[in-house]
């Protein structure tokens, strides 16, 4: 078949395919939601009141976006009651499973204005800018906050819509930075750093999880932890398919390295060549533990990210929160330079004080850890650490988050 007719049949059946996902994903919701009703109703009574909820409507496979602030929020709910409504039948299910928080499924907005009302809700929280999160934001009687779900480079990192909400979380100077000089207009005083709290909690020790391979048999451990391939040419910042396998290839044929692969939830959800190139690392480095028990070598697919993080002498990732949340680590950090053009890269970013890794350098990457590895880490990227996150000693961000609370509460 010419490429030609085989792009115009692609296009015509890319919309059934969509519209079939749409309708399988709606049976699956509503087949989730009988189950979960009733679980939930069998469950222990609810509190009077909740002082804050975290409204979040998107899918299963971005969960990790709200489950991420579980251990901040949860030492919030110690003087602020907190509770999660989840729109979706399906991640409620999902983020029931480890929740420490009380979990309603509000289908709809009549369900989450009851709830806010009976409840006395005083503050929203948003943890990204999913279009559902505006018919809750019509409510004028709470205060709405938006936490966002990382810091990072990425285009989307200042965007518009933080215009909706009364507040928005940040990390630190580098993002009011981004924000301000990219958003016309917005108040200044809507923007109130907290650092990153989820790097304040423990750390396990490398090797502790039973599942992780804990035993590096003395090799350098390598995390490879990619962002997904994004929902446009502009966010394209994920490397799986153009550096992933020929990476993976170079880390796990040299016997100096292990190999700790971190794919991001998300990965695939778009393009089948990105979840092709993740199947074939795993595949590889499944092939890997075979021939090298002792190496240690596994694919993480843990929710936490700190035990693999607390293991890696060293980091491969995107332009991406992975990157920055490394950064406290004061470890080596390789950046991956996206293959998509559309993809920006803010030379006045990270991207200016870590190296950069081309797609036609894939393949010698293990040259490039070499050389990270030979000496330390620069002055420069320790910087960075401050100027996008403040105070990084330990329990400084939460104790910041809690505060900015008690402020836009007016406590």
């Amino acid at each position: 078949m010419p490429l030609s007719i085989f792009r115009a049949a692609a296009s015509r059946t890319a919309p059934v395919r969509r519209a079939l996902t749409v309708l399988g994903g709606q049976a699956a919701d509503a087949v989730a939601a009988r189950r979960l009703r009733r679980q939930l109703a069998a469950g222990s009574a609810a509190p009077e009141r909740f002082d804050c909820v975290v409204y979040f409507a998107d899918e299963p496979s971005s969960a990790y976006q709200v489950r991420q602030w579980f251990a901040p929020l949860a030492e919030l709910a110690r003087t602020h009651p907190v509770a999660l409504l989840v729109h979706r039948a399906t991640t409620a299910a999902e983020l029931l499973k480890d929740s420490p928080l009380p979990l309603y499924l509000t289908s709809g907005i009549g369900e989450v204005e009851r709830f806010i009302q009976d409840k006395a809700v005083r503050l929203v929280f948003y943890v990204n800018n999913n279009r559902d999160n505006f018919t809750v934001l019509r409510l004028t009687g709470q205060v709405h906050v938006h936490l966002s779900h990382g810091e990072s480079d990425k285009i989307s990192m200042a965007s518009n819509q933080l215009k909706a909400y009364d507040y928005a979380f940040i990390a630190g100077q580098a993002s009011r930075e981004r924000i301000l000089g990219r958003v016309r207009g917005l108040d200044p005083a809507r923007l109130v750093e907290i650092g990153r709290p989820q790097l304040d909690s423990a750390v396990p020790e490398a090797g502790q999880d039973s599942t992780a391979g804990q035993d590096s048999g003395g090799r350098t451990t390598v995390l490879y932890a990619p962002t997904w391939e994004g929902d446009r040419p502009a966010m394209a910042y994920g490397s799986l398919a153009s550096h992933g396998v020929e990476m993976a290839r170079a880390i796990l044929a040299d016997p100096r390295y292990r190999l700790v692969f971190r794919p991001h939830p998300r990965t695939g959800v778009r393009l089948p060549a990105h979840r092709a190139a993740a199947e074939q690392i795993t595949a590889l480095v499944e092939d890997a533990v075979k021939r090298t028990p002792g190496a240690g070598h596994y694919v993480d697919r843990r929710p936490d990210f700190s035990v693999s993080m607390a293991e890696a002498n060293v980091c491969i990732c995107d332009l991406s929160a992975m990157a920055m949340d490394w950064l406290p680590r004061r470890k080596p950090l390789l950046l991956t330079r996206p293959a998509e053009p559309a993809a920006a890269v803010d030379p006045g970013g990270i991207a200016g004080v870590v190296p950069l890794l081309e797609a036609s350098e894939a393949a010698g990457v293990v040259s490039r850890l070499d050389e990270l590895l030979s000496r330390p880490v620069g002055q420069a990227q320790l910087d960075l650490v401050r100027h996008h996150f403040g105070d990084t000693s330990p329990g400084a961000s939460t104790r910041r988050f809690l505060k900015a609370v008690d402020t836009v509460l007016g406590e």
